[in-house]
């Protein structure tokens, strides 16, 4: 485990700062400013239909000018989408905010890539443990997202401004560390080389199918709940202080377990990994289904993050068999392209459901995807068996 990998997950604890304060302040920017109730989570939208939208040009980057140049174009994009939404709050310009959070989300599109480049920086034998030691780094957005949206809320006259101006700071503080990050020579492809299987057949694989599905589905489940929970708990009369709280704890459980995922993947196998993903995440809808007092959002919050990171990180390491090397831009982006859209969708959907429906229909909902999950695990199991017979 060496300098570079540990500099790339400071890089990811300061993506997740981004990622945590927008999830703090978004939905309640949006709700102040939105023409409609139902429209309040429309910035957190933008921000992964952003993410969608240019996962495509983002591989493409990353093919033709290698990991650190894309990822720092990413980091340039973010410190001047943040500027333009402070800018956006600052003349209570709500369009103007949500285009600021459209176009991060080509900042996000580039820091969901910082996983797989995670695996490159070490050896084969030590990949699983890679990727789960840089995403342990979003620890630092755990920590540092929701102090700073609590904190720099009222840094400047209108309230949150300050808190995108902090955010361009972060972006700032992210490109002096990628400078110092060294990744393996690139290699632009040269005309007429091999660029590997086509996507279809890359995608038609079982193992391909699961670990795409299980990355989205986990953060679609995941979204769907963290992103309405300040709404939720402003309806039940508990103030921005204890939502930051709750997020906090919950992504303290999305990235803590990270020390410690590739560990018990390497010991008790992919699979059996996500399987307790799967556990946590009916426990977490267990959970906020007995009440809405604070406890009760902070332990489900909590289960909701460890059962995400058990899944999200089982399903990238299940990634890593189903594409060759010059294959990797493509399969990467397709996955990332897929998590982004069932973000969008679930994004939406949360702030709509929540504000018209409430919290319980929203947990319920949740269900289903969770039993997708489970479903696609047992396909994975029968097709890995009938390979082996």
């Amino acid at each position: 485990m060496n300098r570079n990998l540990w500099l790339l997950a400071l890089c990811q604890g300061l993506f997740l700062t981004n990622n945590v304060t927008f999830i703090a302040i978004n939905g309640l920017v949006g709700f102040a400013l939105a023409p409609y109730g139902w429209m309040a989570t429309l910035p957190v939208m933008g921000y992964v239909v952003g993410g969608a939208l240019s996962t495509s040009l983002v591989a493409r980057t990353q093919s033709r000018y290698g990991r650190k140049t894309s990822f720092q174009i990413g980091l340039l994009v973010a410190v001047l989408s943040a500027l333009l939404g402070a800018w956006g709050v600052a003349e209570k310009q709500f369009w103007v905010v949500v285009a600021a959070t459209v176009i991060a989300g080509y900042y996000s599109a580039n820091g969901q890539l910082y996983r797989f480049a995670a695996a490159e920086l070490v050896q084969a034998p030590l990949r699983e443990k890679a990727v789960s030691l840089v995403m342990a780094g979003g620890l630092i957005g755990a920590v540092i997202g929701p102090n700073l949206a609590a904190k720099s809320r009222s840094l400047l006259e209108v309230p949150f401004a300050g808190a995108y101006v902090a955010l361009a700071v972060v972006g700032l503080l992210a490109m002096l560390l990628m400078a110092f990050v060294q990744f393996p020579a690139h290699q632009p492809p040269k005309a007429g080389a091999s660029t590997g299987r086509p996507m279809w057949e890359i995608a038609k694989q079982p193992v391909f199918i699961v670990a795409c599905g299980s990355a989205a589905l986990s953060y679609g489940v995941m979204n769907l709940l963290m992103a309405a929970t300040p709404l939720a708990m402003q309806q039940c009369g508990l103030n921005f202080d204890q939502a930051a709280f709750v997020l906090e704890w919950h992504v303290i459980g999305m990235f803590a377990p990270g020390f410690f995922t590739g560990h018990l993947i390497k010991r008790f196998g992919t699979a059996n990994v996500m399987w307790a993903g799967v556990a946590l995440n009916l426990a977490c809808i267990a959970v906020a289904l007995s009440g809405q007092d604070l406890h009760q959002f902070t332990i489900a919050l909590f289960l909701l993050g460890v059962g995400w990171n058990f899944l999200f990180t089982g399903s990238t390491a299940l990634s890593l068999n189903a594409y060759r090397p010059e294959e990797k831009d493509r399969a990467q982006g397709a996955i990332n392209f897929v998590v982004f859209a069932v973000m969008a969708t679930t994004s939406f959907a949360s702030g709509a459901l929540v504000t018209t429906s409430g919290w319980t229909l929203l947990n319920w909902g949740s269900v289903l995807p969770v039993v997708l999950m489970a479903l696609g695990l047992l396909w994975h199991r029968r097709q890995a068996v009938a390979a082996g017979a």
